[in-house]
């Protein structure tokens, strides 16, 4: 399988397409009418030099991905808000309150996924002496909040839906990659796993979060939780590199690596109807010249 470059996201009755600094949104009216916007977005950082640097430029995309996700969320939701609830808003009272709905929404993520799980481990101290098995109860405690999680929210049927564009979404790279021609049938027979995506990316947030806690050995509890949020940064950034290794390399071992990662987007992606394919399609040729891609790749065959 081939690198494309291209990564999406799907968002409500849409898909989600970008292609460096270029990405596009394609939804799906009430009216079964597609309707695609594509603008620009350079990032937080438009220092082309700091965003390759290995580790920082993963810290630097994954607040790229919330910015990203939250602005194209809220603009396939207004298609579907009631008309007497619709306002005209200026672009600065826009992004003032995106800005608001990502800080709470971080605040809720590092609550629920992070200072839950530590003080629930706490108990455990009255029976275990061990602080390794207390941090590795930690993380199994974690794992089973996030993992219930996304199966409480799956059964929402405006979620489930969501669900099945995100297959939409990695068929439709999947398809592009293993050199197919980009329509409906071809999409239909590729999968809906992906190795770059955002599920898998979490993951590895898990798992390097449980390697790099077992090194945090302090006596105050208070410390010890204010170390768990300092290292945040760090394991987006290596979760990041690694996410980044297994999108472009076929290699055993790093294929073994993304199996947990592509076995939890079974929880987070669903097969798609043929309208949604169509919706993914959209999007990714508003981006992306996937017939001079295809090409290349047959020429590089030769």
């Amino acid at each position: 399988m081939a690198y494309s470059g291209i990564g999406g996201q799907a968002v409500m009755e849409g898909v989600m397409m970008k292609n460096q600094d270029h990405y596009a949104v394609a939804v799906r009216k009430t009216n079964h009418e597609i309707v695609v916007e594509k603008k620009e977005y350079k990032g937080i950082c438009p220092n082309k030099t700091i965003k390759k640097i290995p580790f920082v430029r993963g810290v630097i995309n994954f607040i790229d991905s919330l910015v990203l996700g939250m602005s194209t969320l809220t603009f396939s939701a207004s298609f579907f808000e009631e008309e007497e609830e619709q306002k005209v808003k200026s672009e600065k009272k826009e992004k003032a309150e995106m800005g608001i709905t990502i800080a709470i929404s971080v605040l809720i993520a590092v609550a629920v996924f992070m200072m839950i799980p530590f003080y629930a481990s706490l108990f455990f101290q009255r029976f275990i002496k061990s602080e390794t098995v207390i941090i590795l109860i930690e993380s199994v405690l974690r794992i089973a909040i996030f993992i219930g999680y996304v199966l409480l929210i799956s059964r929402m049927e405006d979620i489930h839906r969501v669900f099945m564009y995100h297959g939409a979404e990695h068929k439709c790279i999947n398809c592009i990659e293993h050199g197919l021609e980009l329509n409906v049938e071809n999409v239909k027979k590729s999968s809906k796993e992906h190795k770059r995506c955002g599920t898998s990316f979490l993951f590895f947030v898990l798992i390097i979060t449980i390697i790099l806690t077992l090194f945090i050995r302090v006596d105050s509890r208070i410390l010890r939780m204010v170390l768990r949020l300092a290292i945040i940064p760090v394991v987006a950034g290596i979760s990041y590199e690694i996410l980044r290794l297994a999108g472009r390399s076929e290699n055993i071992i790093i294929n073994l690596l993304s199996k947990p990662g592509l076995w939890m987007q079974r929880l987070t992606t669903a097969e798609p109807d043929e309208e949604m394919i169509e919706v993914g399609i959209a999007s990714v040729e508003a981006v992306f010249d996937w017939k001079e891609y295809i090409k290349t790749l047959k020429e590089d065959e030769r």
